[in-house]
Order: C-alpha cells, then sequence, then structure tokens
C-alpha cells in the first residue's frame, strides 16, 4: 500500500534545503545542501541524496553520503561548508555535481557513475587559458550553481546579489564544452539584481539567489530566489542565455501573495530564504522548496507542491499545504503529526522568523536523533493549519499535547472561522491525549487549531475520528 505524501515530504529529523528534484529512470532524485538541527550557520553537513519512486511519492530513501565535506582538495580540513549544489547528466552519461564552498569565489566539480553513488573530486570551472571562473580580474563572484545540460553544451547559472551592492550586477550564465569544466562562452547576465532592477519588469522581484532551469517544450524556465528571499519567482525566453521576462512568483514560504482562503497579504507561516526548482513526475509538474523550522534560519526542511501550468505558459502560484506530493488531499480520517502544519502564526503578523512569542518546529534530541517533530512555544493565539484532507463523518479529534499551559485548542476549518470545538488542556510534562466531539463538514477541508489561555503548551499530533 501507498504512503501519503506529506509536507515535509522527508522524515522530520532529516535537513535538506535547497532542493533540486530530477527524475531519473523511474525515480525521483533531491539534492540540496544539508543543514542540521539546532544548527548555528547553513550547510553544516555531508551531502546526502534521497529518492523515491515516481509513483509512490510517499515513500523516500535514505541514499546515504554522496559528497564529504572535506573531498574537495580546497577543504581537506572540511573547516568550509558545502553550499547549495545542482546535478547534471553530462554528454558522457556521468552525473556532475556542482557546488561553491562557503569561503571561495569558484565553482567546484565532483562526477559519479550513478545519480546517487559516491561523487569523486573532478575539477575547477575555468576559462581556456585555465583561469578558474571568479578569479580572472572583472569576474564576479559565483554562488549557487545551477545546470542545465542540451547536447555537447551546458549552460551554468550562479550569482548572489544583495541589497546595496552594486558590485553584483544579476545572475550569470556560462556555457561549457562536453568536458564539463572549460567555459567556452563566457559569462552574460541574463536576469538584474535589486541595484539594478529598474525599468527591466523584475521590480520588486529582482534576483537575489538560488539560480536554476528547466525547459518545458520550447520554453527555458528560470527559477529564482527574489530580492525578498521568502519568494521563488520565474522568469521565461526562448533562449537559455538572453531575453528573459519576468512571469511571476511559483511559491512563497510564507505563504504571501495568495489568497487561497485568507488576504493575499497575510503571511501564514515564518519565512525567510528560499531555494528551489521544478520537476515533472508522471506528467505533473511540482515546485520544490523550503521551509524554516525551531525559530532560526539555520535549519531549514524541504517541502513541494503541485504546479499549474496554464496554456499560455505562465504558471500559477501554488499555496503552501500538508499534502504537496500526494495527489490530492489526504486522508480525512486517522493520527497526524504536527510538524506537517503548513501555517503558523499568531495574531501578531510576522513575514521572517526569528521571535520569542511565534510558534516553532522543533524537535527533542540533537541532530540525526530520530525524534519526532512537534510545534512548541504555542502561546495565546497560536495558530496551527493543517491543509487538506477528504473528510467524511468527521466526529472526534484527539490531540497530544504536554507544557504548562491551562487553556484551550479551538478546531476550525479555516483560519478566521467558526469554532467548532474546544479542546482543554492542562498543565502535564509528558505527551498527554485530549479530545473532544466535533462535527467536521464532508468534503475536502483543512484543519485549524489555535491555543487559547495562559502558559506555554506542545503539540505532537491530532486525530481525525
Amino acid at each position: 500500500m501507498k504512503r501519503q505524501a506529506f509536507n515535509p515530504y522527508l522524515p522530520s529529523w532529516e535537513y535538506i534545503p535547497d532542493g533540486e528534484p530530477y527524475v531519473f529512470g523511474d525515480r525521483v532524485y533531491v539534492y540540496g545542501s544539508h543543514d542540521f538541527y539546532n544548527g548555528y550557520v547553513f550547510c553544516m553537513g555531508d551531502y546526502v541524496c534521497w529518492s523515491a519512486p515516481v509513483d509512490d511519492l510517499g515513500n523516500w530513501r535514505y541514499e546515504g553520503v554522496i559528497y564529504p565535506r572535506n573531498e574537495d582538495p580546497l577543504n581537506k580540513d572540511g573547516k568550509m561548508c558545502l553550499y547549495a549544489p545542482d546535478v547534471t547528466v553530462g554528454p558522457d552519461g556521468r552525473y556532475y555535481l556542482y557546488y561553491v564552498l562557503d569561503h571561495v569565489s569558484i565553482v567546484s566539480v565532483a562526477v559519479c557513475d550513478t545519480p546517487a553513488g559516491r561523487y569523486e573530486f573532478y575539477g575547477y570551472v575555468h576559462y581556456a587559458d585555465g583561469t578558474r571562473l571568479g578569479e580572472r580580474q572583472g569576474d564576479e563572484p559565483q554562488f549557487d550553481p545551477g545546470l542545465l545540460t542540451e547536447g555537447e553544451r551546458t549552460y551554468l547559472y550562479t550569482g548572489f546579489c544583495g541589497r546595496g551592492d552594486k558590485s553584483r550586477t544579476g545572475t550569470m550564465a556560462t556555457v561549457l564544452g562536453p568536458d564539463m569544466l572549460t567555459i567556452l562562452e563566457e559569462p552574460v547576465f541574463i536576469a538584474p539584481g535589486c541595484e539594478y532592477g529598474e525599468g527591466t519588469g523584475f521590480e520588486g522581484h529582482e534576483f537575489f539567489e538560488a539560480p536554476s532551469m528547466r525547459k518545458v517544450g520550447d520554453t527555458y524556465y528560470f527559477i529564482y530566489s527574489s530580492v525578498v528571499m521568502h519568494e521563488l519567482c520565474y522568469a521565461v525566453s526562448s533562449h537559455p542565455t538572453k531575453g528573459f521576462a519576468y512571469g511571476g512568483v511559483l511559491v512563497s514560504n510564507c505563504d504571501l501573495h495568495i489568497d487561497a482562503g485568507k488576504p493575499a497579504d497575510m503571511p501564514m507561516a515564518y519565512g525567510a530564504n528560499n531555494h528551489g526548482s521544478m520537476v515533472e513526475i508522471k506528467g505533473k509538474w511540482y515546485i520544490f522548496y523550503h521551509r524554516h523550522t525551531n525559530g532560526t534560519w539555520y535549519s531549514r526542511q524541504g517541502c513541494a507542491e503541485e504546479l499549474e501550468i496554464l496554456p499560455n505558459g505562465s504558471i500559477l502560484q501554488a499555496e503552501m499545504t500538508s499534502c504537496g506530493l500526494n495527489g490530492g488531499p489526504l486522508m480525512g480520517k486517522g493520527e497526524y503529526p504536527a510538524y506537517i502544519a503548513c501555517h503558523l502564526f499568531t495574531d501578531t503578523p510576522c513575514v521572517y522568523v526569528g521571535g520569542d512569542a511565534f510558534p516553532r518546529i522543533m524537535q527533542d534530541g540533537r541532530d540525526g536523533d530520530r525524534e519526532p517533530g512537534y510545534i512548541a512555544n504555542i502561546q495565546d493565539s497560536a495558530t496551527a493549519g493543517f491543509k487538506y484532507f477528504s473528510c467524511s463523518g468527521v466526529r472526534r479529534i484527539r490531540i497530544k499535547v504536554r507544557g504548562y499551559a491551562d487553556g484551550v485548542f479551538e478546531v476550525k476549518t479555516a483560519w478566521d472561522g467558526q469554532a467548532l470545538a474546544q479542546i482543554k488542556v492542562k498543565y502535564a510534562n509528558v505527551w498527554e491525549e485530549y479530545s473532544a466531539p466535533v462535527e467536521i463538514p464532508d468534503g475536502m477541508q483543512a484543519i485549524y487549531l489555535t491555543y487559547r489561555g495562559g502558559g506555554n503548551a506542545s503539540l505532537l499530533s491530532f486525530a481525525l475520528e
């Protein structure tokens, strides 16, 4: 029996942001950087890989470490972090892994004969004279490589453009030859950073980081993180290195800009930077992105949502859900972990992660401990939202709660909806189960749980009966 697919799609104790998804054979593989739970900087771990059958997207398999941080000759002491990578298949059929270390501005390359085997260091992207890209006078620093290979040519997209930095122009596109290292065509700029966005059509959504390229039919879709950080945007062109026009937002990790059951300008989760890309799986397109946990920027988890590409080639913004890869709503019966909440907020709106008064998804133990995730720091007005469920005859709801809290959880089917039930909770330093009768209307429904009262609670799970 196939497993239901949740967001995040990997186990709650795994932290793989910056996901680049690809279908190789009958499996989808995700390559990303590797955060730690309770990490104090980005990307503290080795590169690992996860994969799933294309027809069973709730059944992810750990492929192990594919590239350790000290494999690069510049990082033998392992003191530098492996930032967001990408993978492409070269003209020789081998798999090439591109990445940038956190203290250098050049692009490193590793290679493997299989999608998720052990990659070996291969070399650095360089000009024909051997000078490494990023080190020639006039080069802009390299960052966040994204790849697209067509025939004998590989297109490398890089860049990072922060506010106030006029030395960074925008997204660079560089063409590599069949050896996957030597530059055939020198960098050109395909999308502006925020200091050069005026009059380009990208205003307000200029390039920040996370370049990625996909091709749909004859159209090139450039996916990137914009200057506001929480959104992944796209631009389109009929050519891989020129003519890109801004298209719109694909997903926001605080659900801004979209009015699916809430005001478009209302943040519904605590966002921050974002990074990901599109993939087609069995005729459906999905956007992979990441969310932020533990109240920090440094413990990010991969999520995915289904996309709708319109006949004219434009793409509608995807709403954040708890069931992104599931192919439809979750079953409206049974127990669900609280960490799959797609919405998390209080009566005080906030776009970005952080703040002692805000709820957060976390786990017990240390990084690597296979402890279940839960929602902590639930104070008065904190709301957790879960979308969507196919409900039929739901007459009772149960929750598992711990913490020094004295209040009630309201059960609703909309963030601002009428309370259909109230579940009283009390002080407990262990997980306790509480329940209440409720009548959830039949059909596709969201479930929202809002805490009203004193103290501070944690929510492990809920069950619909």
